[in-house]
């Protein structure tokens, strides 16, 4: 009897092992309850590929981010979500186009490795959205339409067990004007997260990834500068980080290609909190320089700010400064942050080093952009040198 009720017990604990969200899930749910502008991509949709010869557009790819935004924390949840039309269109008077972005999704597939029914190697294609629902009129106001959808059971299970995922910033997904460069962002941040710097594929690899139709940009110089140029202009200015790519060659042709992300110095974090609240538009022109340096447009790291939301500090953001001396007693939310984002190295050593790039700066910051300036030294620090 005794044994029948321990393997019930045992039964039991799979189960409710079976149904718990992984790590992902639960990041997702601690940055909604924290509000603000982050939110977190499960890294099995991520990496998920595109089906050959299908792709999103830019508009259904930011759709598909504000679902996975709004969803949260539940978004592995068999229940649907709902989403106001006015937090989708973004100033557009007409709705007419979320009609046509949900049917992108709803008719787009995409593909993971899989094993079959016989264990053999396969490939498991499905959409990532069963069901949606469009109120057809918005009788209450121009600001009242809402949309419903529900994730498929294969979109829900991948989004369950993830264990990876990237922070990422709401307002930087919606201000990229290249599907290509979302879809880079979106990798970047998460190899930044997961502490692999890098990604390394050959030429079907970069399409699946990227969604680049075989039909499109054959030649690589085309594909070099119709993709990956312009999407490393909009990374550099947009992302907490910077994208660099070296092409590996058999003779004279681009076999593989491989993406190094680097995170952004101290003074180009502080700027990023700046260009956040600015107007898109003009920001073609400021990263081009005919306004401002690049240096000055870039867009507040969704990583940086995600660990500064993540901590839970006595004091108000607004009023913190850096000491001149030990960062270990009276400074818990910076000394917090050296710990997360230092990669292990003394975190007063990493403070010197802090002071000295940043000079007389450094009287000057506070609040905000001080924690997210420390915040991206950190990861640079450990990126530069690697760890202890």
């Amino acid at each position: 009897m005794e044994h029948a009720e321990n393997l019930s017990a045992d039964a039991a604990q799979e189960a409710q092992a079976d149904s718990a969200p992984g790590r992902a899930m639960r990041v997702a749910a601690a940055l909604q309850a924290k509000g603000g502008e982050e939110f977190a991509k499960p890294g099995s949709i991520v990496e998920i590929k595109f089906v050959k010869g299908q792709s999103l557009s830019l508009t259904a790819s930011r759709l598909l981010a504000l679902m996975i935004l709004t969803a949260g924390g539940d978004a592995w949840q068999d229940r649907p979500h709902r989403m106001r039309k006015a937090d989708i269109r973004r100033g557009h008077k007409g709705n007419e186009r979320i009609s046509d972005m949900l049917e992108e999704l709803h008719r787009t597939l995409f593909a993971i490795d899989d094993r079959s029914w016989r264990g053999k190697k396969a490939t498991l294609r499905f959409s990532l959205i069963s069901s949606s629902r469009e109120e057809a009129e918005d009788t209450d106001g121009a600001d009242a339409g809402w949309i419903e959808w529900e994730f498929t059971p294969d979109a829900r299970k991948l989004i369950q067990e993830s264990e990876s995922y990237a922070v990422l910033n709401r307002q930087a997904v919606l201000g990229f004007r290249s599907s290509y460069a979302l879809k880079l962002y979106e990798i970047g941040s998460l190899r930044l997260h997961r502490r692999q710097s890098t990604w390394k594929g050959d030429m079907a690899a970069l399409r699946a990834a990227l969604g680049i139709s075989p039909e499109v940009y054959k030649d690589f110089a085309q594909l070099r500068r119709k993709v990956l140029e312009k999407a490393k202009a909009e990374i550099d200015q947009l992302a907490h980080f910077r994208v660099e790519w070296k092409e590996i060659r058999q003779g004279r042709t681009v076999t593989e290609i491989e993406f190094r992300f680097e995170p952004k110095d101290a003074p180009a974090q502080i700027a990023t909190v700046d260009e956040i609240e600015r107007h898109s538009t003009g920001r073609k022109a400021r990263r081009e320089g005919a306004v401002e340096t690049l240096a000055d447009t870039v867009e507040v790291g969704s990583v940086v700010k995600a660990a500064i939301s993540a901590l839970v500090t006595p004091e108000k953001n607004s009023e913190i400064i850096f000491p001149e001396g030990t960062i270990r007693f009276n400074a818990e939310t910076l000394a917090a942050i050296a710990r997360s984002n230092g990669g292990g190295w003394d975190i007063d050593l990493i403070a010197d080093a802090y002071r000295q790039q940043m000079g007389d700066r450094l009287a000057k910051l506070k609040g905000a952009k001080l924690l997210s300036s420390w915040t991206g030294f950190c990861e640079s620090f450990v990126a530069r040198r690697g760890r202890p």
